[in-house]
């Protein structure tokens, strides 16, 4: 491996349409090319990492006794296709079976660096076992198979869900998705299905059973305008969100400092509105004109008796506080809910930093993430619907368990990069990197030198090491610089100090250098990598 043969087309300057860190150094580096919306070319660097990680999570695959297949891209649940044609009989089970094939996504908007595309490359598996104890045991072997993946990957992982679905996630502030996380007791959770408790209202409540009285809020439509004209804070007030849910409309009320996760919502109305037959909405201002006789912003509870009414938790025991009257450009002050108005109280808000862990008390953290791996579990049902039954030892058909797993291979590849780089550029690990050694002589032109890099080149070689020697006659700046950018772990320089026998080794996360014999340098760079 010759630098000066092999196509790492490098840029200087960031690439107009790199939209993250990762993405920008994926091109600069020259991993990766764009070919149009969503779709990606992965040039000679980006490949050879890609195999490296193939490997890691064939190796992984294959120690909890997954069998490879390689099915055709367009056409999508094979897996079960397959078993409901060949698996009859309790003897056969269990099986997992897996594949890493390219998968095609219709994604409307492809862009956030790498992580909405349209063509990818994907591991999935299925598990298939007779009772929910095989399943449960197939469901662990591969959370545990897909952690070590991710850790000898480099990357950092946080699992999201419950025992029966779990997302893993690589934190990144370039990610897409919000995660609740305590720093303490390791809870993680989707920021629209998190749980934690609230921090305390700004101001108490004013005390005494009061009555809802109308004041004038001219042209104060929202929570901040309102706060402002009365002096009281947000967290005094009542929102007031107007949602259509399958046709139908839904109050949902929040304390005034807190967002709505319409994904609590839905769950609460039932499936329809998670994707069934109907929709979850804001409803439009026409439809809240008709139903309320005033525009949003002057909303509220009080005599509201159309449609339900849904009040998150945090407004229980809540007294005198400010909602809309339901007329335009005026609230009511004094209004305490279940007392005022009806509602059914439910955990309807979005969790946000700095509330309670729910589990140990603990500050939550609101992270960014990109998901990379996913599993879980299916039960019998999928089987049942796709026509896969089997005899047990009995001699009586059923449906085997069936249990989901996948993870997304090139998200693995860009999340490394966007959790670890400098402003130089991208900070591999040995074992995804395209190189695990490059051997860069200060110049090319002499002869000692040139030897030197040749033979300690061969002798990472002969000791395993993933090596490339940069043979260009460049100035050795520029040639360092390429090594930063491209992210190669470790960098032997042969330069003037071999005239005194020794040859300099740089890492790349550090950046921490030290004088080596000549003779001792692969020993030692060998010896760090297994480190």
């Amino acid at each position: 491996m010759l630098w000066s043969k092999l196509f790492i087309p490098t840029l200087r300057e960031d690439p107009a349409e790199a939209e993250t860190p990762g993405h920008r150094l994926l091109l600069r580096a020259g991993y990766i090319r764009p070919l149009a919306a969503g779709l990606y070319i992965h040039l000679f660097l980006s490949q050879r990492s890609l195999l490296k990680i193939t490997a890691i999570v064939r190796e992984e695959m294959d120690r909890i006794g997954a069998q490879e297949m390689l099915l055709p891209a367009l056409r999508e649940e094979t897996m079960t296709v397959i078993a409901r044609g060949e698996l009859r009989s309790h003897r056969q089970f269990p099986q997992i079976w897996y594949q890493i094939q390219t998968r095609f996504l219709d994604e409307p908007r492809p862009g956030q660096g790498r992580s909405r595309v349209r063509q990818f490359i994907m591991q999935d598996s299925y598990s298939f076992d007779l009772a929910p104890e095989g399943l449960d045991a197939a469901y662990d072997q591969h959370r545990q198979a897909y952690t070590r993946i991710f850790q000898r990957c480099g990357l950092e992982v946080i699992s999201v869900g419950t025992d029966g679905s779990i997302e893993f996630m690589a934190v990144s502030e370039s990610g897409a998705e919000s995660v609740a996380v305590c720093p303490k007791c390791g809870y993680a959770a989707d920021l629209e299905r998190a749980t934690a408790r609230e921090q305390a209202p700004l101001q108490p409540d004013p005390e005494g059973a009061l009555s809802p009285e109308v004041f004038p809020t001219p042209s104060r439509k929202t929570i901040a305008e309102v706060a402002g004209f009365t002096g009281l804070p947000a967290t005094s007030q009542i929102k007031s969100l107007v949602m259509v849910a399958d046709g139908r409309p839904v109050l949902a009320l929040l304390r005034g400092d807190h967002q709505l996760s319409e994904t609590k919502l839905a769950e609460t109305l039932g499936s329809a509105a998670l994707g069934g037959p109907g929709e979850l909405r804001a409803a439009y201002p026409a439809e809240i004109q008709d139903w309320f006789g005033a525009a949003a912003g002057s909303l509220g509870p009080v005599g509201v008796k159309n449609m339900r009414v849904l009040a998150d938790d945090a407004l229980l025991g809540r007294r005198n506080m400010i909602a809309g009257a339901n007329l335009d450009d005026y609230h009511l002050r004094n209004v305490t809910p279940g007392e005022d108005f009806s509602a059914g109280f439910r955990d309807l808000r979005r969790v946000e930093a700095g509330d309670a862990c729910s589990g140990c008390g603990t500050a939550i953290e609101v992270r960014k993430a990109i998901g990379i791996g996913h599993i879980r579990k299916l039960g019998y049902r999928y089987a049942e619907s796709m026509g896969l039954r089997i005899r047990d030892d009995s001699g009586k058909e059923a449906a085997p368990f069936m249990g989901s797993y996948g993870i997304a291979m090139e998200r693995i590849l860009s999340s490394v990069v966007e959790q670890n780089h400098d402003s130089d550029g991208m900070i591999l690990p040995a074992a995804i990197a395209p190189f695990t050694v490059v051997i860069t002589p200060v110049s090319v032109s002499g002869e000692e030198l040139r030897q030197a890099a040749e033979s300690i080149y061969r002798a990472c070689l002969a000791e395993g090491l993933d090596a490339v020697l940069d043979d260009r006659d460049l100035r050795p700046g520029v040639k360092f610089k390429d090594a930063d950018l491209t992210g190669i772990p470790w960098r032997i320089v042969v330069g003037k100090k071999l005239a005194n026998g020794v040859v300099e080794v740089v890492e790349r996360r550090s950046r921490k250098s030290m004088d080596v014999a000549v003779g001792d340098v692969v020993r030692v760079v060998a010896r760090k990598v297994e480190v």
